[in-house]
């Protein structure tokens, strides 16, 4: 017997963004239910460590939102949608002031005020901190108002399908992944805040079975549109060894208190990349030279170079970068005496679902979503400390939106015909080998990570889609052994998700930020457009993908007067 539920709204995802989404939906007065993979609290969300963004102009006075808007325009090499951005901006302030109410421990100046540090390319300090656990203690102060409105949470449970009705989503359907017994949700609307799809790289920042695509894969099988997934950003520095850690995010907090980078020979290599800013030049640029670096033989006996922290004291290293200590302390090194060996590390998923810039709707009625799982704000690179900023305001407004959507259209009963199909996707999910579906998935990473990492080209990227399209053959076989309904979900997103970026990044004929084809290696201004993916069926019902590009809008004329005038002209065009 199936177990059913029943809500005005379902958040599907419980990360910052689902958590600020649904204490939004709970004050406007709606039934909302939340739904997460994860053990609650113990979403992705606790592994952003170096701090939230917002112009407070607490250390640095001359700061503002629009010179923040700037900032993230740029470091997004112009791809990023200004509209989205600018709300963001705007918005960012009024966010760190509630986080501030709902008991937040934000660092201090001496003077009491908030404090705020550097984060790469950031012309100001403008990143909040609390230590280097700071998306630890987001996800604390978002659960405690969520406990404290007593707000239901499915923890644990596998989302498998939205339900809809026609194009209108009414609904979904999962299983908890204790002991696969299945349930109903039927809801007026849904939030998708399901996070990335970084997963599907060989080396990533995700822990296990997180940020697999699932809530984009969800979006394209009801007819939801993406945008920009070519663009996925490399963390610079990710750890290399031991092996079973590698792909762990060494926090950009160590280069912002100071971390120096140095090759196998004792060089301070970026001045070679960037002599101005240094380590504190721009996420895809340091992450570029130190691929440059190890790919040159320059690089340490473990493949990757040394970010040094130790000429710096040892109480400040401990008081402001406390989880890195005891992340390195762990396995033997300690970052108060001794160099990190890092490399880059897939890190963050700029594209996703296209959404309306301004509720955060997709194409399908009744369908949002919010955080990592949308695209728009980044364009192709995230600036350092904007993803925690973004989940939370986008959150609020995705959930606003979805109230209004909820009170304007009348309840649209559940299909018994779409629950059965749902029903019958995991019958067949049920009957596949879980061990082989996992070999599909480590087989999966490792042709992304060879096919569109750190660089790309033509070649690269066409042998992978061969590749991919033969490991999604394998994973339709039937297969033999125990069951694993997790794994052969994961997989099925994690090759949609995939082919999407691979597709998009043949599509880009050109470099820009994170997307670095060693065949194209110009920016081409003809191409500051966004690449938009829409899913159709074909004669057969299968899903396919069809590309196609946009225009991005023009910058506010407060934001063009911030623009940094050595990259940029006052258009916001790139002109180097």
């Amino acid at each position: 017997m199936r177990q059913r539920y029943t809500s005005d709204v379902l958040v599907i995802g419980t990360g910052g963004a689902g958590l600020r989404a649904a204490i939004e939906l709970h004050d406007q007065g709606l039934k909302v239910l939340l739904v997460g993979k994860r053990p609650k609290a113990d979403a992705h969300t606790v592994l952003a460590a170096g701090g939230i963004n917002a112009a407070l102009a607490t250390v640095d006075p001359e700061d503002t939102w629009a010179i923040h808007a700037a900032d993230t325009l740029q470091e997004g090499r112009m791809l990023g949608d200004p509209r989205m951005v600018e709300l963001l901006c705007q918005q960012a302030p009024q966010v760190i002031a509630e986080l501030e109410a709902w008991g937040m421990p934000f660092a201090r100046t001496s003077t009491g005020l908030i404090d705020q540090r550097y984060f790469g390319a950031h012309r100001y300090r403008r990143t909040s901190f609390v230590g280097d656990y700071t998306g630890l203690e987001i996800i604390n102060a978002l659960m405690r108002e969520v406990e404290h409105r007593q707000i239901p949470i499915l923890e644990r449970a596998y989302i498998s399908d939205l339900l809809h009705t026609g194009n209108r989503v009414n609904g979904a359907y999962g299983f908890w992944l204790a002991d696969q017994r299945q349930f109903v949700i039927e809801s007026n609307a849904v939030i998708l805040a399901t996070g990335g799809h970084i997963h599907i790289y060989q080396r990533s920042s995700s822990r296990r079975r997180e940020n697999t695509g699932d809530g984009m894969a969800l979006g394209l099988q009801v007819g939801a549109h993406l945008a920009d997934m070519e663009l996925v950003q490399f963390h610079p520095s990710g750890m290399i060894f031991p092996h079973e850690l590698a792909g762990t995010l060494v926090t950009e907090a160590v280069r912002g208190e100071g971390g120096r980078l140095y090759n196998r020979h004792g060089e301070r290599f970026m001045q070679r990349y960037d002599a101005e800013r240094m380590e504190l030049s721009t996420r895809d640029r340091v992450a570029l030279a130190n691929y440059t670096e190890i790919m040159a033989g320059r690089g340490s006996e473990h493949g990757g170079v040394w970010l040094d922290i130790s000429h710096m004291p040892a109480n400040l290293i401990r008081e402001r970068l406390p989880r890195m200590v005891e992340q390195f302390q762990a396995v033997g090194v300690d970052i108060t005496r001794e160099a990190m060996q890092i490399a880059p590390t897939a890190h963050y998923s700029m594209g996703g679902l296209k959404v309306d810039p301004f509720s955060h709707a997709t194409n399908v009625a009744g369908l949002y979503a919010a955080g990592e799982v949308t695209a728009g704000v980044h364009g192709a690179n995230r600036l350092g400390g904007n993803s925690l900023a973004e989940i939370l305001v986008f959150g609020r407004i995705a959930a606003q939106h979805a109230a209004e959507y909820v009170r304007q259209h009348s309840e649209q009963p559940v299909q018994a015909a779409q629950i059965e199909q749902a029903a019958e996707r995991l019958a067949w999910a049920s009957q596949q080998a879980g061990d082989f579906h996992r070999s599909l998935i480590d087989q999966l990473q490792q042709v992304v990570w060879h096919g569109a990492g750190v660089v790309r080209n033509e070649q690269t990227i066409e042998a992978s889609l061969d590749q991919l399209h033969t490991l999604r053959s394998q994973a339709q076989q039937r297969s033999l052994g125990a069951a694993d309904l997790a794994a052969s979900l994961d997989l099925q997103s994690m090759l949609l998700t995939a082919e999407a970026t691979m597709l998009a990044a043949l599509m880009r004929p050109e470099s820009r930020g994170a997307h670095q084809r060693s065949d194209f290696p110009a920016t081409d201004p003809l191409w500051q457009r966004t690449i938009v993916i829409k899913p159709y069926r074909d004669q057969t019902e299968q899903l396919r993908l069809q590309l196609d590009t946009e225009l991005i809008p023009t910058a506010s004329e407060a934001v063009q007067a911030a623009f940094s005038q050595q990259e940029y002209s006052v258009a916001g065009r790139l002109v180097e």
